[in-house]
């Protein structure tokens, strides 16, 4: 069986750019402040675990939520796509999205180094509203087109990657400026700005087949 690789880059492409490891090393290391490195890579673990668990459940459980509320894909597309676009445009104003961080009164909270790895760290910064949106649509591309396959190379890799990202992040934090944090956040930006339109044009033509003409 071949991989499509162009549709295996969307995927890891897109679940780069919204969950962006690059940008939330900063955002670890302020959640591990004071922490031994061995607590660090604990949090890092259960992170990489708990985020590869949500992933999962998105993309395999998605379509029956989405059934369970009598919703077709295009309906959660069309909205799933406006709430990426808002990410988006949040990230190219170099700014974290509220949609995948705590409100003012939540941050005020104080949180247990080892407790950050499933909230905030796991939800709702790297499964937030835009990753879960994200993932339910490849979920159906999958499932419509026969592309499990490269779903699931495309999420594995990313899922590699991040749990690389989180476990060298002590050392990360030395040597990454933040110059470069803030022009990755941008670039990661532009390509979920692009995924985000491809989402809510699709589910526009396909929620209205005359705009496709």
């Amino acid at each position: 069986m071949s991989v499509d690789l162009p549709f295996v880059t969307k995927v890891f492409a897109a679940l780069f750019a919204i969950m962006n490891p690059i940008a939330n090393v900063p955002v670890f290391l302020s959640l591990t402040e004071g922490a031994s490195d061995a607590v660090r890579r604990r949090v890092a673990g259960t992170a990489a675990l708990g985020t590869t668990i949500g992933c999962l459940v998105s993309l395999v459980g998605g379509q029956a939520v989405l059934d369970a509320f009598g919703l077709s894909v295009d309906d959660f597309r069309l909205a799933g796509g406006l709430i990426v676009l808002t990410i988006a445009l949040s990230m190219l104003q170099g700014s974290s999205s509220r949609a995948h961080g705590r409100n003012p009164g939540e941050k005020q909270d104080v949180i247990d180094a080892e407790s950050v790895a499933i909230y905030p760290l796991t939800i709702p910064l790297l499964v937030g509203p835009g990753t879960i949106a994200t993932l339910i649509v490849f979920g159906h591309t999958a499932e419509s087109q026969g592309k499990w396959l490269d779903v699931a190379v495309g999420v594995g890799a990313f899922l590699l990657l991040l749990t690389a990202a989180l476990l060298a992040a002590p050392w990360l934090g030395r040597h990454l400026s933040a110059t470069a944090t803030a022009i990755t956040r941008r670039l990661m930006g532009m390509i979920l700005a692009a995924v985000a339109m491809e989402m809510i044009v699709t589910s526009l033509r396909n929620l209205f087949p005359g705009l496709g003409h």
